[in-house]
Order: structure tokens, then C-alpha cells, then sequence
């Protein structure tokens, strides 16, 4: 393998396309990420969604012209000339049909948040992922927040018990609901906490979404999601003697550059920060705290609403 990794990116229809490739192939950016460089690209795009179709010829036009990047005609063509690929498709929808078609090439693959926008397609990833031996990671930015990470990993207060976290929460007809904005709260809310959520019940009006998870060991966890008042991102960390806050814009490197030195870790032969376990249980997270916004019951993460019994009628509710 090259001393320098040759990077492919699909999908260049969000500002993590030209935020990343800036970090890697500008040696002069404060925050540069040094051992991969962005070297061919598909362009992508959904024409169903605005914030995708709308972005995608200037985003494909600065990595052609300004960081030399060759724009390729497939996804195919981009696994073929790379050592890792960097999945970047703004529309989750598109996702697990993106990967079906590179995950013959056997590459790492990173895919950005979104994972899928349903649990079906998410276990679907998983599967071929496995079939053909392919490392996936997926997961928002904003869990990477060195002050999020210090939160979390301090032992001084004693285990942790809970956590609170708040941000923007924007809706998109094509996203639903918390798989647009609402998925970095759920992220940052699992980095820390972990996995073991077992029910889930939202209260949601016109302006704000409070969503509820409760962990099998009785843990509580909450996302506070906003859609009036300021858009900044944090979080609460509480532990047995103290509760820590992480104001994730407090620290000099940005939240995406410190995700992007991780992927680039894992990609020169390391191992993916999050385990794909996890991921597919934060994709089940929003979608029950999606169906409850619906039928405002909680609803159960153990099955999901492919089985054909919606959550909320196994808690005993029925669809207000």
C-alpha cells in the first residue's frame, strides 16, 4: 500500500466533501490530516432533495479545480483506483445502494451520518458487509468533540448515569425525522452512554423535540432538539458525583478533523473507532424515537417496525 493512502469519496453533495479533502490534501491547513489524500471522486447526487441536488456541481467543480481530485463516472470506478473510500452522500436513502455497488472492491469504508434512514437498510449494510469482509464505520461528527471525549472518558465522578444532550433540529421530508439533524444528538447521546437502550418515548411540538431513552440497567438518556432558539450542540454528562459539560466548540480543532484523523488511523491499519454493532443500534434509536413522535407511546428498540407490529402496540398504546 502507498505511504500516502489514495482516498475515493462518494458524493460530493455535502460540506464534509470539501471540508475533508481540504484537510487532507492542503499541507498548509491549520488542521491537516497528514497519510491519505482525496485522489478520484463521484459526484453523486439526489434530485428529490434539494440540499443535495442544489450542491453537488459547486462541491464537484472545487475538488476537480482546486484540489486536483478526478471526477469519476461510477462509484465502481472510484473503489477501483483508491485504498479506502470515504462515503459522503448526503441522502441517506442512497446509502446501502452506494455501498452494495463498492463493497465487492473490498475497501474500508467510511459512511457518513446518516448510516441508512431505516433499520432494514442498516442490517442490510451490515450483511454485505460481512459477505465480502469490508470494515464500516459510520457516525456524526460532533461525537468526536474533544470535550465531549474528555466528558466521557473522566473516571473522576464515578461511573456514568446519564446524559443530556441538546442541538438543532432541523426536519427534511426525505430524511425522517431525526435521521436529518437529530442523528448527532443520538450520536453524541451513545458515545456517552453506549449501547443497551431498550425503550424510547419523544414528546414533539412545533418547536422542540424532547426524546427519552431508557437503558436496560435503568439509565436515562435525553436529546433536546430544537427547531427555535440558538443552534449550538453540547452535552451533560452525569456521574454518580458530578455532572460534566461539554461545550463542543470549546476546543481548537474542530470536531471533523478530529474524525477524520481516526478514520485515517483506521484506514493505514488500525481499527474503526465505533463498532457497526453500534451504529445499527443508534439507527433503531431514531427510528423508534421517530415512530413515538408519531404515536406519542414509547416504543420498545426490540423490534423493529419491518416485523409488521408497530413498537407502540407491544407497550400497550395505540396511535394517538
Amino acid at each position: 500500500m502507498n505511504s500516502v493512502l489514495r482516498i475515493g469519496m462518494i458524493g460530493l453533495d455535502t460540506s464534509h466533501a470539501v471540508d475533508f479533502t481540504e484537510l487532507l490534501n492542503d499541507p498548509r491547513h491549520q488542521h491537516h490530516v497528514p497519510g491519505a489524500r482525496v485522489t478520484v471522486a463521484f459526484p453523486g447526487g439526489s434530485p428529490d432533495f434539494e440540499l443535495s441536488a442544489g450542491r453537488v456541481e459547486g462541491f464537484t467543480e472545487t475538488l476537480r479545480s482546486k484540489h486536483g481530485v478526478e471526477i469519476a463516472d461510477t462509484p465502481e470506478a472510484v473503489a477501483e483506483r483508491c485504498d479506502a473510500i470515504l462515503l459522503e452522500s448526503v441522502d441517506g436513502r442512497v446509502h446501502l445502494e452506494q455501498f452494495r455497488r463498492i463493497a465487492p472492491y473490498g475497501k474500508p469504508v467510511f459512511i457518513d451520518k446518516p448510516l441508512t434512514v431505516s433499520s432494514q437498510d442498516a442490517e442490510e449494510i451490515a450483511r454485505v458487509a460481512e459477505q465480502h469482509g469490508v470494515e464500516v464505520m459510520s457516525c456524526s461528527a460532533v461525537r468526536f468533540a474533544q470535550t465531549l471525549t474528555e466528558a466521557v472518558a473522566s473516571e473522576e465522578g464515578g461511573a456514568i448515569i446519564g446524559a443530556d444532550c441538546y442541538g438543532p433540529m432541523d426536519l427534511q421530508l426525505t430524511q425522517p425525522g431525526l435521521f436529518w439533524y437529530g442523528v448527532h444528538m443520538a450520536d453524541m447521546l451513545y458515545a456517552a452512554m453506549g449501547t443497551g437502550c431498550i425503550r424510547v418515548q419523544a414528546h414533539t411540538n412545533d418547536d422542540h423535540d424532547l426524546i427519552v431513552g431508557t437503558w436496560a440497567d435503568g439509565r436515562i438518556g435525553t436529546i433536546r432538539g430544537n427547531r427555535r432558539g440558538n443552534r449550538r450542540f453540547g452535552a451533560w454528562v452525569h456521574r454518580e458525583k458530578q455532572t460534566l459539560y461539554a461545550d463542543v466548540y470549546a476546543a481548537d480543532k474542530p470536531y471533523y478533523a478530529l474524525l477524520l484523523e481516526s478514520i485515517v488511523g483506521w484506514f493505514a491499519g488500525g481499527r474503526p473507532a465505533i463498532d457497526l454493532r453500534e451504529t445499527l443500534e443508534v439507527v433503531r434509536f431514531i427510528e423508534a424515537a421517530n415512530e413515538s413522535r408519531v404515536t406519542g407511546r414509547a416504543v420498545s428498540l426490540g423490534v423493529s417496525p419491518a416485523s409488521g407490529q408497530t413498537a407502540a402496540a407491544r407497550e400497550g398504546g395505540s396511535p394517538s
